[in-house]
């Protein structure tokens, strides 16, 4: 019997070749290149920016100013006069009234004085006399009105009895004068004590204290004294801006601290003229402080008045 073994195993091996050529066949192009045959399946990676929504144009900025926060009013308080200090009853930091003590120079001699001319205006001996010698005069010259009436005395006595009444009434009122320069000079010996007292010209804050207890003053301040309430706001301001703030108008201020919102201030001040180096001008704002919760000196921006985003970046780029 025949091996069919041996018979059929070109067969196959025929049949395997042609499989092989047809597949390279299949991923042959018109011009013989090979394609690369996509898989059945394929998954594409999708990438998460693409998925997620685009994010929505940012706000155009609202303009603003910078700006200076700072005391109202800052005075440095000597004394008008030579002395020693007594007493200081205050310290930096110190929230003080007007009129009240600051510092208290030492007064012996003044107490003195005053003591001296309070006594002096406050004799009226004087005043009294010369009204009895008056009461005298006059009783006098109607008695010898009488008396020359009836032709006991003669005309002469009645013209002596008459001066003597005009004189007694000028004492009298030479007395009344000096009674009053008594009392002027008492209101001048008190000017004088109250000179030895320094006194506070204004609500504020003591800001620094120059002198101690024992020091001799003369002509150098005392203290420095700071009103913070209100406070003022210096903006400068492009001259492109001139005539877009006026006096009395409000501008929302917002101090560069942590914690600060924003602040209604009034302008109080536009200056009249242009600074032709700068092109700028300036404009001052009051800013109502109480209980002095904002300190001074502290930066802050303003919103800038009849200037939008839009015309602001179109200038900007010009």
């Amino acid at each position: 019997m025949a091996d069919t073994t041996r018979f059929h195993a070109p067969a196959r091996l025929s049949v395997r070749a042609m499989a092989r050529t047809l597949a390279v066949v299949a991923l042959t192009g018109p011009l013989g290149l090979a394609v690369a045959a996509p898989p059945a399946s394929v998954t594409l990676p999708v990438s998460p920016a693409a998925s997620a929504p685009a994010p929505a144009a940012p706000r155009a900025a609202k303009p603003t100013l910078g700006c200076l926060i700072s005391p109202e009013r800052v005075a440095d308080v000597g004394s008008p006069v030579v002395g020693v200090v007594a007493e200081i009853p205050v310290d930096n930091g110190t929230i003080v009234q007007a009129g009240q003590a600051l510092v208290v120079l030492r007064s012996d001699v003044e107490q003195a004085g005053l003591h001296a001319a309070q006594a002096r205006s406050a004799i009226e001996a004087d005043v009294h006399a010369a009204k009895a010698n008056l009461v005298l005069a006059h009783q006098r010259h109607a008695r010898a009105v009488e008396l020359v009436t009836e032709g006991f005395v003669s005309s002469q006595a009645v013209e002596q009895a008459r001066a003597e009444r005009d004189v007694a009434d000028q004492k009298l009122q030479q007395a009344r004068g000096q009674q009053e320069v008594s009392q002027q000079e008492l209101r001048v010996v008190q000017a004088q004590l109250g000179q030895r007292t320094v006194r506070s010209p204004f609500r504020g804050v003591v800001v620094e204290r120059f002198v101690n207890a024992g020091e001799r003053v003369e002509d150098k301040p005392l203290l420095r004294l700071a009103m913070l309430d209100p406070l003022r706001v210096e903006i400068v301001m492009p001259a492109s801006r001139w005539g877009s703030v006026a006096v009395n108008h409000t501008l929302s201020v917002v101090p560069e601290l942590p914690g600060a919102g924003s602040m209604a201030a009034r302008v109080t001040h536009v200056d009249k003229i242009i600074d032709a180096a700068s092109n700028t001008f300036r404009v001052r704002l009051s800013l109502p402080n109480p209980g002095n919760r904002l300190p001074a000196g502290a930066r802050c921006k303003v919103d800038e008045p009849g200037l939008s985003a839009t015309s602001l970046s179109a200038r900007g780029s010009l």
